[in-house]
């Protein structure tokens, strides 16, 4: 029922968005009136819908609607395969064009591996035609030398009881059932990302657009998660041909996808934005750069090329 609920709550923001549409915006001059429905998808380990401060997106989804868009922040199983996530993606937008007899198109801006899922969806779930932009923000388009290490590490006969115990954990702290931590980390790994790529080509008819960031340096205090592992991918990244320079998890690289439109603008007193700040989770970013100028500059370029 609660599911149900969140999901017709969703559909009521594309009533508006229709009617948005239809009119071309009015006399509105907030800057996002008149673009399709903006559909923003998580990472792994990552959520839709805000819990008090424990925001995915950091406010940039309600700054977003602050500037005219419709924007809907669907939460699929947080570990899985993309080709998992990706159908519960398409039911969660269809559910909501659906009840409000919405039938135009979307721009999906997708961070970390949900630009995989959104990816994915476009390309193999018959949803090319109601996609006009896909945005991906940090994502692993050529894998993650982590998730490769990591894999790498874990003898494959412990790997299923690793799964196991991670997915026992994740599905306790997320309230979620059938998580697949093993196809998350396939999935994420340098090789995963070579099959992935090719069973997902991109569809005419949809632009693809890109951005992401790097760490400059290991500087702990800005990036305490993050820092840690930036090492790591570092050291593993020429091993595959990438990048040293990363966001503490992804290449540099290997965020690029489609036509590449760069990063953040940031100060001198700023070492880079890492991973977690690219969508200021938990508002770790926003101390450090202007995070809802960054999510307006990439939702405006969705609407123009609509």
């Amino acid at each position: 029922m609660l599911k149900r609920a969140k999901l017709m709550v969703a559909g009521v923001l594309f009533l508006a968005a229709g009617a948005v549409s239809a009119s071309g915006g009015g006399s509105s001059t907030k800057p996002l009136a008149g673009a399709y429905p903006i559909i923003l998808t998580h990472g792994i380990f990552g959520w839709g819908k805000s819990t008090g401060i424990v925001d995915y997106w950091g406010g940039n989804a309600a700054y977003l609607q602050s500037q005219g868009a419709t924007v809907l922040t669907p939460t699929v199983t947080a570990t899985n395969s993309s080709a998992a996530r990706a159908s519960q993606l398409k039911t969660a937008i269809q559910t909501a064009m659906a009840a409000n007899n919405y039938t135009g198109k979307v721009h999906i801006l997708g961070h970390s591996q949900g630009g995989l899922d959104a990816r994915y969806l476009v390309a193999n779930l018959s949803f090319a035609s109601k996609v006009a932009t896909l945005t991906t923000i940090n994502t692993p388009h050529k894998g993650s030398p982590v998730a490769s290490v990591i894999e790498a590490v874990i003898p494959n006969w412990a790997l299923p009881y690793v799964g196991t115990v991670v997915n026992t954990l994740v599905g306790v702290v997320y309230g979620q059932s059938s998580q697949n931590a093993v196809a998350a980390l396939k999935l994420l790994t340098v090789s995963g990302a070579v099959t992935f790529n090719a069973n997902t080509p991109n569809a005419s008819g949809v632009k693809y657009f890109s951005y992401g960031s790097y760490m400059i340096g290991n500087d702990l205090i800005q990036h305490p998660a993050m820092g840690l592992l930036a090492p790591i991918c570092s050291i593993g990244a020429p091993f595959y041909g990438m990048s040293v320079w990363n966001d503490g998890v992804v290449p540099d690289d290997s965020q690029r996808w489609g036509t590449w439109k760069g990063g953040p603008s940031y100060g001198i007193l700023t070492t880079g934005v890492d991973h977690l700040e690219a969508t200021n989770a938990l508002y770790l970013g926003q101390a450090w750069y202007d995070t809802n100028g960054y999510y307006l500059k990439m939702a405006s370029n969705a609407k123009s090329n609509q």
